[in-house]
């Protein structure tokens, strides 16, 4: 079986990536390889200053129970910025707050029980980039991604296609990975 070859042209509008394509219905596949390349090198939007202050006390919280930090791009300002903060929030009442059409992204500080039982507080950062917002959106959230982890310092990053992902199994399983 022979593949036709697919052309696709990037054009760099200001800081922002438009692709373009005659037809969308190819693109799902290739889209999570060409973002992924993408956001290794490219940097669209900084990080907020208030938000890496608040990062940085998140990230050094004494309190056990969960808590998140939800963070959208202000696409005027070129600038992650904090979007709400939650105490006390379960994985489900986590994924009914994010958006099913826009990307987010998540940290999540999780009480994780081990197998052994041991109790472990993991940040997680959790992108979550559903399927069906605009191109342009996904490439500003693709290329933002890296610096914001970056000035997190997390190391378990996570990514959601769709909010309905986002369960408390999922997480596990993910985390489960880390031991």
């Amino acid at each position: 079986m022979e593949i036709a070859p697919v052309a696709f042209v990037m054009i760099l509008v200001r800081p922002q990536i438009v692709l373009r394509r005659g037809s969308r219905s190819r693109l799902g596949s290739l889209w999570s390889l060409l973002a992924s390349d993408l956001s290794d090198s490219l940097v669209v939007c900084e990080v907020d200053p208030e938000l890496k202050e608040k990062l940085r006390k998140f990230r050094f919280r004494k309190e056990t129970d969960n808590a998140a930090i939800i963070m959208k791009v202000d696409k005027d300002r070129q600038m992650v910025v904090l979007e709400e903060e939650f105490q006390n929030i379960s994985p489900e009442e986590l994924r009914s707050e994010l958006p099913e059409r826009q990307p987010r992204f998540v940290v999540y500080s999780y009480k994780y029980v081990h197998a052994d039982g041991r109790v472990s507080y993991p940040l997680c950062f959790i992108f979550s980039s559903p399927v069906g917002c605009k191109p342009e959106q996904q490439m500003m959230y693709a290329g933002s991604k890296n610096r914001l982890v970056q000035t997190a310092e997390l190391t378990k990053v996570f990514e959601i296609r769709t909010t309905d992902d986002l369960t408390e199994s999922w997480l596990q399983e993910k985390l489960a990975f880390f031991r």
